[in-house]
C-alpha cells in the first residue's frame, strides 16, 4: 500500500511537507504542491482517512438527522443531500431519530466523537440551547432550530394560503384542516396560512384536527372525524402523509374523492402521483431544499462567507385529480 512516506520520496520533499499539504495546514510552496500532486497521481495514493481524522480532528463525514424515515418526504430529501455531498467529496451518514430525544443525542454525540465535519438537522426534539452548543457547523433543514443556526425551508405560510384558496375556489364550503404536531414550526406556519386565509371568508365553515405527519395516525383521526361530520367537502392536510391517510379513511367510509370530498396535501412527494385519484398538493422543491442545505453546510465547514442565515424556497400548487 502506498504511504505518505512514498509520496514524499517520489516528490523529493519531507513527510511533514506532504502532511501539511494533505491536511491543508501550514505553509507549502507552490512548487512543492505541484510535485506532491504529481507524485500522488503517479502512485495513485489514497489518504488514510482514519489517520487524517486523528490528526486534523475532522473527517469528510456529514451527519443527516431525520425524524421518521418511513415518511417518504425524508428519503427524497436524503437523496438530494447525499448527491450534493458526494459531488463535493463528502460522505453522508443517515440517522433516523424516530422522534426520540435520546436517539438524537446519541447520534450527535457519536458522530462528534468520530470527528464528523458537520450536521444537517431535520428534527427538533431538543432545546435550542443544545443545538447552539454543538461545536460543529450545523444547518437546519425544513425546521427552524434557532436564529443563529442557518436554515433552509419552504415558504410554508404562503403554501398553506395557496392550498386553502384553491379549495375555496373549487367550491368547498366546509373545510377540515389536518394540522401537524403542535410546536413544530413548519406545522405552525401551515396552520397560520390556513387561518389567515379562511378569516377572509366568514361563510366558510372550518374545523381543525391535529395529527402527526404519519399515514396511520392521520387515517385514524380522519376516519373518526369524517364519520360524524358528513358536511365536510374539503380537506387541507398539512403533509402529504396526512393527506394519504385521510384519503384511505374517506375510501373506507364510501366517500368519493373528488365528488364528495376534495383533498389537498402539502410536500409534493413522488408517491402522490401513484395514488388513485392522484393527489393535488402544495409541492416543496424537495431536491433543491436538500441541495441548498448541503451546499450551505459545506460553506460553513470550509469557512466560506454565508450571505443569509435564512433561505426560504417557494412552494407550488400541483393540481391533480383529488380536486375538481
Amino acid at each position: 500500500m502506498v504511504t505518505i512516506k512514498d509520496v514524499g520520496k517520489r516528490a523529493g520533499v519531507s513527510v511533514a511537507t506532504v502532511s501539511r499539504y494533505l491536511n491543508g495546514k501550514g505553509y507549502v510552496s507552490e512548487e512543492a504542491k505541484q510535485v506532491i500532486e504529481k507524485a500522488i497521481a503517479e502512485l495513485d495514493y489514497k489518504p488514510n482517512q482514519l489517520a487524517r481524522s486523528l490528526s486534523t480532528k475532522k473527517t469528510n463525514i456529514i451527519g443527516l438527522l431525520v425524524p421518521d424515515i418511513t415518511n417518504p418526504f425524508f428519503p427524497e430529501l436524503a437523496r438530494a443531500v447525499e448527491d450534493t455531498a458526494f459531488a463535493n467529496g463528502y460522505t453522508v451518514v443517515l440517522c433516523n431519530s424516530g422522534e426520540q430525544k435520546e436517539k438524537e443525542i446519541h447520534y450527535i454525540e457519536s458522530l462528534q466523537q468520530k470527528y464528523a465535519a458537520g450536521f444537517i438537522v431535520t428534527t427538533n426534539q431538543l432545546e435550542a440551547d443544545y443545538y447552539r452548543n454543538i461545536q460543529l457547523p450545523i444547518v437546519a433543514l425544513d425546521r427552524r432550530l434557532d436564529p443563529s443556526i442557518p436554515t433552509v425551508t419552504t415558504k410554508n405560510v404562503d403554501g398553506a394560503k395557496i392550498a386553502t384558496e384553491y379549495l375555496i375556489g373549487r367550491g368547498c364550503k366546509h373545510i377540515l384542516c389536518m394540522r401537524g404536531p403542535i410546536g413544530l414550526d413548519v406545522a405552525e406556519d401551515r396552520m397560520k396560512g390556513f387561518i389567515e386565509t379562511v378569516d377572509h371568508y366568514p361563510n366558510i365553515r372550518t374545523d381543525i384536527i391535529t395529527s402527526l405527519f404519519d399515514f396511520d395516525e392521520a387515517e385514524h383521526k380522519a376516519f373518526e372525524f369524517l364519520k360524524t361530520h358528513e358536511t365536510v367537502d374539503g380537506i387541507f392536510a398539512t403533509s402529504d402523509a396526512s393527506a394519504i391517510g385521510a384519503m384511505k379513511a374517506a375510501h373506507s367510509l364510501g366517500i368519493q374523492i373528488p365528488g364528495d370530498l376534495q383533498l389537498v396535501g402539502f410536500d409534493g412527494i413522488s408517491i402522490g402521483k401513484l395514488l388513485t385519484p392522484e393527489l393535488t398538493t402544495v409541492a416543496q422543491d424537495i431536491y433543491k431544499l436538500g441541495t441548498v442545505a448541503t451546499e450551505l453546510l459545506i460553506k460553513k465547514i470550509e469557512d466560506e462567507v454565508i450571505e443569509s442565515n435564512l433561505i426560504e424556497l417557494p412552494a407550488t400548487l400541483v393540481v391533480r385529480s383529488s380536486t375538481k
